[in-house]
Order: C-alpha cells, then structure tokens, then sequence
C-alpha cells in the first residue's frame, strides 16, 4: 500500500541543480536504498520526504495520520541533556509521559504535600500503564547499550560526535512511526554495532528511506534502491547487488543510445559545414534539429566512475617502517601493549575495533603526530606518507577546487611515464568541468572529502594511511579510491568500520582486543571474522575439557558444544526471564496501589530500575545462548 507519493520535486541551492522534476513513492514496508555521488541532493531529497525543507517545486503528499521520524547527518541536541534526557525529548506520546512523570515525580520530592503534584502524578501514572509505557525505559537502555552507549547520565556535551549521533539515532528507533528515514546512520559505528543495527532495520514492520555508503548495508538491508544522477531519480526494485546489475544495463543501453545520437550529429555537422542556404522551411527545421542535438549532446553525462589509469609513486626502498615494541596510554588507559611490526612494500593493512580503543592512534604514532610512550618507529629514508585523516577543516574554503589541487601539483605522472594534468584527475575523481572552478565552499561535505583525498594522491605518496575513508564518501567515490589502492605499488594503512571496502582492499587485519593487545591476522575482514568465530568455539571447547591443543598453542578444533554451566544456564534462563518479568510486574502493580504515598512509590521506583537492570543482563546472556544453541543445532 502506498503511503508517500513524491510528485515533480525540483530542487537547486544557487546554479546547482541537484534534481529536477523527480517522481517516486514509498510503499508500506519497503526499506528504499538512496544512492547517488556527493552533491547530487540526496541529503536534501530526505529532508524533503522529512518536512524538514521545502522544494522549489512539486511537492510530497501522505495521509494526514501517516507519522515520520528523520534522522539528519548532523542532528541537533541540547548540549546540557543528560543520555536519556534527550531521548526523552522525542516527540512520541509515550515518552512525552514518561519525560511529564519523571518532572512532575521531581517537583514531588521537593514538595511532597503539594496535593495538586500528586494528583497530577496519580494520573500520568495511570495513563503510563494504560499504554504499558513503564517498558519503555529499559528498551531505551538496551538500545543504547547496542548502540555502545552505556553512561545513561552523561551529559551530551561531553560525547563524541559519533556518540552523539547514535544517541540520536536510539532516540529515532525507539519512536513508533510508519516512515523511518535515516541519513547516514552507520557513520562512526563499528562493525559490531552496525551489524545490530542490520539486524534491527531488517526486522522491523514500517517502511525505512535511508542514505548510506555501506555497500553490505545497502545490500542487506535494502529491498528497493533510487539512483540521484544528471538531476533524475532512476529505480530499481531490489537491494545493492540487484541496483549494480540493473545499472550496468541501463548505462549500456545509453551508450548505444548515445553513439547513435553521436552520429547523426556528425551527418548533421558535416551538412551545416557544407554551408547549406537555410532558406526553405526544412532546411530551418534541420538547423533547429542540429542545435537541439548539440545541446543534447553537451549535457550528456561525461561522468567516470572509475580509475583506468595506473598512477606514478614516489620510489620506496627495501627499508619501510618498523615498530618495535611501542606502547602508548592515555592516562590509565592503555592502548597499544608492547606491539611490534615490520611493513612489507606492498602491505595492505586493515585496523579495526570497537570506537574509543584506539585505532587512530596507530596512525597518528606512525605520522608522527604524537610519539609512542616506550619502543621506537624507524621509518626508511624513501618513505613518503600520504595520510588522509578524519579531520580536513584546515581546507581554506575560498579557493576555487583547481587552484586548491593545484597547490599539489600541476601535473601527475603515470606508470608508464606520461603525465597527466590536474584538471584530467579531477575528472578522474568526478569533478566536471563546472565543479573544477566552482569555489570550495560551495561544495558539499563529502565533495570537499573527496577534493582532501585527491590532493593528497596529488603528491605521489608511496604509504597511504586512511582513517575511516568512508565517512562522507559516497559509493562512487569510494570505487575509486579503491581502483586507485588496487594499482597502488606501495604501503596501504586503513582504518574503517566498512565491512565492503576492508575486505576489497586489506589482506592483513589488525584488530585491537581491549587492554592494548593488537592482534594480526592474514586475509581480509571476512576472514578475520570467520577466524574468530572458529577461535572463540575452539576457546569454549578448550576450557570445557580443560585440555591443551595438539601444538600447546592454539585451542584443540572440535565440534561447536555447551560448557556443562552453560547447558545448565540456558535450561534455566527462560524461567529466570520470566520470573524477574513478573517481580517488575508486580513492583507496577505496587507503584499504582501506592500512588498517593509518595515515600513508599519513590522506593519502588528505585527497585524498579534494579530489577529492569536485572532483566536486561538477562535478555542479552538469553540471547547469546539461543545463538550458540542455533549453531549448534545447524553443524548436527
């Protein structure tokens, strides 16, 4: 069933079109895919969907009921809310009594004999049970502890950037709606976490609109996807592998389309050069007909979506780069433990971890941004480092593109000798020719990312680090940068939470353990996690036996099992689930007898959180079980 039709939306910011005249609509239950290269208006079309902004023409119709929740690329928050205050900003009923509960409960304590407070208290508490909204406190909770957000009192100002945005978006996932709509949600997430939340998306009911670079993402998740390209929307009904298919069809009928075209103006080219009188009336129309083809011909799409040329580094000798032992904390935390590598010349190394261990660090050490606590770097004299970090601000955004790449370099050289200009790579890397001379600051954010990676490449480098390249890239962008790592003749250091480019472009991982231990394996990302996987049953099957393994090194491989607790624990758990969901039913039930006496409903509430705690390890440890008994169940 149709719940959201856009009709001839036109939108443009100055001269720039982004699109003009599109039309799609949204279905009940389908989770549309929006793909399309930075500046393209994709952010801008889901702002539209969201109310948020206005088209300059066309508009967007849906019932009067139908109820949308939007998640921006940059949300806004109170800075002095605390974790949950700012969930509880949320629109949705359910919360807004809550949030209503918890200050009239507030106002309470300090005036405990307020008769007005209490009967204002007695009601909201009333209201809360009719719509059983006492569960939504720890549904919250479990959110955000997903999420990876687990100091619930932690003021908003004090957290990242990344965790700022995913407490948004919990806000977002707990709000019932019929249209979800998502602007780069997996941003900042680690692997874990954007793994749930795949999870979460696919398992939900409503219809879900969302921008992401996470080609599995897309791929998973997505059943419908709508290609932003030369102003047009173009659809196709199916995830990321399907849109690639499609695409490829589609373009390749253009082509042909396009020589065509190409040759009945070279006919027509060749009859006005021929200086044919246009006196008749078909002669005019043919003249006409030769202007209309030009045009046609000149906003034609000249956009490359790869690289096909082989780039020129600078030379990088036998020696490369040596960490030996180095270690390096912040305060108590520790974040690189006595770690030591030597950097072959064609390395590819991926590093990842959950947010807040450290990666970047790594990367920083090995620039020299900062130096290493203990052990030593040597870095070999021909080592030229391209380092592509996170942070590009220092852009002075009143330079026109060209003139910023050209600070660079004016020419760049190939493998085989020959040179290249600026503006030919920045081609290359999608900037047309208009986009070339249009100042910095008119491009949008993941533009001006991409405008930061080529500069750097610019310069020939013969290591490239990358920390998180996939932020702000779009799937275009990121092809190319991974063609141009796929030729790369030299050292390749990434950190990314992108599941799709580490296994495209690495062939060792480094994967930070906690407590500062880094641990290497050969392969890529989905080698590394089936490795785990394998490992940690391999683990479980060792303690159980309490045997060491045939090389006194590794654990022994054997069939996935239950240790003997384990067995007990998960024929008991359900029960257990069941008996604390009751004890948090009755301490309701007691809230709403006691209402009016304000001492005995304050310890309730205090037990009540104890117990929703209680409840939450236990749903999680019931879920890891039931996980681990499915394996089992699937290797018999």
């Amino acid at each position: 069933m149709n719940i959201l039709n856009a009709r001839s939306l036109s939108k443009s910011y100055g001269e720039k079109i982004l699109f003009s005249d599109i039309s799609f609509s949204v279905n009940e239950g389908e989770k549309i895919g929006i793909i399309g290269i930075n500046g393209t208006g994709k952010s801008s079309l889901l702002k539209i969907l969201a109310g948020v902004d206005a088209p300059d023409a066309g508009n967007v119709v849906s019932k009067s009921d139908t109820k949308i929740e939007f998640l921006s690329q940059n949300p806004e928050f109170d800075p002095e809310a605390t974790v949950i205050e700012q969930i509880f900003k949320s629109d949705s009923p359910a919360i807004k009594l809550i949030k209503e509960y918890e200050t009239s409960t507030e106002l309470l304590i300090k005036s405990p004999d307020d008769q007005k407070l209490q009967k204002l208290v007695n009601s909201l508490t009333d209201k809360i049970n009719a719509i059983n909204g006492w569960e939504l406190e720890s549904q919250v909770k479990t959110i955000l502890t997903k999420l990876g957000i687990h100091d619930f009192d932690f003021k908003m100002k004090v957290l990242s950037g990344g965790q700022q945005k995913r407490v948004s978006l919990a806000a977002t996932l707990i709000t019932p709606c019929d249209i979800l709509i998502l602007d780069e949600p997996t941003n900042h997430m680690d692997n874990d976490t954007i793994d749930w939340l795949e999870n979460h998306l696919k398992g939900r009911k409503g219809a879900l609109v969302m921008v992401t670079h996470d080609r599995y993402f897309l791929d998973r998740v997505a059943n419908k996807t709508l290609e932003l390209e030369n102003s047009c929307v173009y659809s196709y009904p199916g995830n990321y592998s399907y849109f690639l298919e499609k695409r490829m069809e589609r373009r390749s009928m253009e082509n042909s389309l396009e020589r065509k075209r190409k040759n009945l103006y070279r006919k027509e080219l060749e009859w006005i050069r021929a200086g044919c009188p246009a006196r008749s009336t078909k002669q005019k129309s043919r003249i006409q007909r030769f202007e209309s083809l030009e045009d046609d011909i000149s906003n034609a799409s000249t956009t490359s979506y790869e690289l096909d040329i082989s780039l020129s580094q600078s030379r990088l000798g036998k020696k490369t780069i040596e960490l030996i032992k180095i270690s390096k904390s912040f305060g108590e935390k520790k974040i690189i433990n006595d770690f030591s590598y030597t950097f072959l010349r064609d390395d590819r190394v991926g590093i990842i971890g959950n947010n807040g261990t450290g990666k970047s660090t790594l990367l920083n050490i090995i620039s020299g941004i900062i130096t290493c606590d203990s052990g030593s770097i040597d870095i070999g004299n021909t080592v030229k480092i391209g380092y592509f970090s996170q942070n590009s601000d220092d852009m002075d955004t009143s330079l026109k593109a060209i003139e910023y790449i050209k600070e660079s370099a004016e020419f760049v050289r190939t493998s085989d000798g020959s040179k290249i200009s600026a503006s030919q790579m920045m081609e290359r890397f999608l900037f047309n020719s208009t986009m070339q001379w249009s100042y910095i600051k008119t491009l949008s954010g993941g533009e001006r990312r991409r405008l930061f990676l080529l500069k750097i490449l610019m310069n020939e480098p013969n290591v490239l680090i990358l920390d998180e390249p996939t932020n702000d890239l779009d799937i275009d962008s990121l092809n190319v940068l991974e063609a141009y790592i796929e030729d790369f003749s030299g050292i390749v250091i990434s950190v990314s939470h992108d599941r799709y480019f580490l296994d495209r472009t690495c062939e060792r991982i480094f994967s930070y353990e906690g407590n500062g231990k880094i641990l290497e394996h050969t392969g890529n990302y989905s080698d590394y996690k089936k490795f785990k996987e394998i490992s940690l049953n391999e683990s479980q099957i060792s303690k159980e036996k309490n045997q060491p393994s045939k090389d006194n090194r590794k654990p022994r491989q054997d069939r996935l099992k239950f240790t003997f607790k384990e067995k007990e624990e998960y024929q008991s758990i359900e029960s257990e689930i069941e008996n604390i969901e009751e004890r948090l039913a009755d301490i309701i039930k007691k809230m709403d007898a006691f209402s009016h006496d304000f001492e005995k409903l304050n310890s309730l509430l205090k037990e009540k959180e104890l117990v929703e705690e209680e409840l939450l390890y236990k749903m999680e440890r019931f879920e890891y079980l039931d996980d681990l008994n499915n394996k089992i169940l699937r290797q018999s």
